[in-house]
């Protein structure tokens, strides 16, 4: 592979912003401010150089699934377009948040099984680093089969435990994000026959591409396991830490929830619904994750803490891209006009945190001996961003450079 010189860029480094040319070849970083020797040059002054995006949390390659409600398309065109919209958002490493549920349709174990065997068909055509975080409804251990899988036989997926079924039969009267322990015995639970609870159910129903009435009834007999669900947890868990896999909890409200889940190893909390989970999850030393669209947009859509004030508490660790791939560039948008903190900390959101989270020393940094992950951007005084290029390890994943900042070949 020949070596390539990216010239004059001004580079987010650790701690500080400079000048300087980045050297990549064999797939890594090998030297900044060094000699051309031979190496392609790509003029880049006046633009930014960034590590590229890790993205602990992503589930918007969902919509090339099934663009419309009910309406699916062959896996394997979809997961080629979702390599395609990572790489053209600066995202080098993505971990697909592939839904593990009892529900049919969309979210099913068995679409699950076609989005694994897709990315092991694709995987020499990909782009970006595909990996899977298993999003495994709790309440389903029928998972087990293709969570264990998984776990054998990709580049090091992670585990998410989710329980949205507890949460979806919440009563009104209490808040989402004050719902209590998920395994308590006198769980508040709302009256499935009203119509309250029908209207919240029919946009699941429409997912799962069945009747209102056949997802309720679903779900009463799901709910009917719960006894059987903490010994399935600790079962999956007990997999996971076999495989060295990285595991997170997810929606925790309550802070006996966060020690729960970080007692069998799941020691990353992901979107967090109360600030005193925040403080324990800080406390004990978990890194926390939110969304970027959460920080892009100025504040959750679900009413949880808001991204960027938890980031100038120093209560966030991570920002991955959720359901909105550009969210990762644009949180970096928002939060840099905003002076929550420099550039070069809110980088580490999106790139060394994610990695060190998820047992990746080898990216997130621009420095030599690391992964070529790279991403270039055009990004004018005041004005929004947009990314040129992106390298992943080293190969050019997306290019929309310019003609003047195409690569020259230099000899010396």
């Amino acid at each position: 592979m020949t070596a390539e010189l990216i010239e004059g860029a001004r580079v987010i480094l650790d701690d500080r912003i400079e000048v300087a040319s980045v050297r990549i070849e064999g797939g890594r970083i090998t030297g900044i401010d060094v000699a051309r020797d031979g190496a392609r040059v790509i003029p880049a002054k006046g633009r930014i150089l960034a590590p590229a995006f890790v993205d602990v949390h992503g589930d918007a390659f969902e919509r090339q699934l099934q663009p419309r409600p009910g309406v699916m398309v062959p896996v394997e065109a979809a997961m080629l377009e979702s390599d395609r919209q990572l790489a053209a958002n600066g995202i080098a490493t993505a971990y697909h948040a592939l839904s593990l549920s009892w529900e049919p349709g969309l979210r099913s174990v068995e679409v699950g099984w076609q989005v694994v065997a897709a990315l092991e068909r694709l995987s020499p055509r990909l782009t970006t680093d595909n990996r899977i975080q298993l999003r495994w409804e709790t309440f389903y251990p029928e998972a087990e089969p293709l969570i264990a899988h998984v776990l054998q036989s990709h580049a090091r997926p992670s585990l998410a435990f989710n329980d949205h079924t507890t949460s979806s039969l919440l009563h009104p009267d209490v808040a989402l994000h004050d719902r209590p322990f998920d395994h308590v015995e006198d769980y508040p639970v709302t009256d499935i026959t009203s119509d309250r609870f029908r209207d919240k159910m029919g946009d699941r129903a429409k997912r799962s591409q069945i009747s209102t009435d056949a997802y309720i009834d679903l779900l009463s007999r799901v709910w009917s396991r719960r006894p059987e669900v903490p010994p399935q947890i600790e079962r999956i868990a007990a997999l996971a830490r076999q495989h060295g896999a990285p595991m997170l909890s997810h929606d925790d409200s309550q802070v006996e929830t966060r020690d729960w889940y970080r007692a069998m190893g799941a020691t990353v909390a992901e979107f967090p619904m109360h600030e005193r989970v925040f403080l324990a999850a800080r406390e004990a030393g978990d890194p926390i994750v939110l969304g970027a669209p959460n920080a892009m947009r100025g504040g959750s859509h679900l009413g949880s803490p808001g991204a960027a004030e938890m980031i100038a508490r120093g209560l966030c660790d991570i920002l991955a891209s959720d359901y909105f791939y550009p969210a990762m560039l644009g949180a970096m948008v928002r939060l840099h006009a905003d002076r929550v903190a420099p550039l070069p900390a809110l980088w580490k959101l999106v790139s060394v945190n994610p990695a060190r989270a998820m047992g990746l020393t080898d990216r997130g940094r621009i420095a030599a001996g690391q992964r070529a992950d790279l991403l270039l951007l055009d990004w004018p005084e005041g004005q929004c961003p947009a990314p040129l290029r992106t390298w992943v390890a080293g190969r050019a994943g997306y290019s929309a450079l310019p003609l003047q900042l195409q690569p020259e070949v230099v000899l010396s």
